[in-house]
């Protein structure tokens, strides 16, 4: 049966091998299987090569500026809290020129999703350090080795109170499926970080090595336990799989605390305006 989300006879921009087709049909499979529907879904994208995914599926998308796919994220979250919201990116895009925001996203607690795509480069600049490049690492740029620490997504946002912390790899397509529906089910800011392979500006990092330097938390692990969470966090030998933390004491959204839909529940778009009363009461404040 055919995937409602599949967009038929398409010439996709990525290089074969490239670990964004398997994002790709793992979403597809995630949004079909939990059944959204395709007019109150939206996703959101930066710049860069794990941004032109959202060209990839048959719903909603906004293509906006490198680093703020969060900010308009949260804009149409507010604008309609019934949509669907996914933010989709790469680590450049959402740690490196969208880091702000990144945490801030944390910090309203936006009933998003927003998955990261990890491959430890810059593919659509050719291969200079992203935030998360290992120390040391020789890339097309830094051609005597990346000097700075990389920067660890998980460990930031459990530190801040996450409501959903979670990390995956597309070669385990099914195992990432489910991540990704359990964080687009939760309720509050949910984010994924994804491992995803470059095949051609990151040697290194490939399918082999993420497979090798990863593994997954056992069914013993308590994701609500924000201390033991933040220590997986920094594990950088082998890199822990799965949902790494829930918060429990964030039961309300960022939108939910407006004080615009206190007294209305209705979406902004559909509430209807008596023009009359808006002069009469502009008039008064003069």
């Amino acid at each position: 049966m055919k995937n409602k989300f599949d967009i038929s006879n398409q010439d996709i921009a990525w290089c074969p091998g490239c670990g964004n087709f398997s994002i790709l049909e793992i979403i597809k499979k995630a949004m079909n299987e939990l059944e959204l529907e395709q007019e109150n879904t939206v996703m959101v994208s930066g710049i860069g090569q794990a941004a032109k995914m959202p060209q990839y599926v048959n719903t909603n998308f906004f293509n906006g500026l490198h680093g703020r796919a969060l900010p308009v994220a949260t804009a149409v979250k507010v604008s309609n809290p019934k949509m669907t919201v996914i933010a989709e990116s790469g680590e450049g895009d959402m740690y490196g020129e969208g880091g702000n925001h990144f945490i801030h996203a944390i910090r309203r607690n936006v009933n998003i999703t927003n998955i990261v795509h990890n491959n430890m480069i810059y593919g659509l600049t050719k291969g200079q350090a992203s935030p998360t490049t290992s120390k040391g690492m020789k890339t097309t740029l830094q051609i005597f080795g990346v000097t700075n620490e990389p920067f660890n997504p998980m460990a930031v946002a459990i530190s801040l109170g996450a409501s959903f912390v979670a990390r995956a790899f597309s070669g385990d397509q099914e195992q990432t499926k489910e991540i990704i529906k359990k964080a687009i089910l939760h309720k509050g800011y949910a984010v994924v970080d994804i491992f995803q392979p470059c095949v051609s500006f990151n040697k290194l990092n490939n399918f082999a090595w993420f497979k090798e330097h990863s593994y997954y938390l056992d069914d013993k692990y308590d994701p609500y336990d924000q201390v033991e969470a933040f220590r997986k966090s920094l594990e950088m030998e082998k890199f822990p799989l799965g949902v790494l933390y829930m918060n429990k004491e964030r039961v309300t959204t960022f939108e939910e605390n407006l004080i615009a839909y206190e007294t209305n529940k209705a979406p902004l778009f559909e509430r209807k305006r008596d023009l009359e009363k808006v002069k009469l009461s502009l008039a008064g404040m003069k």
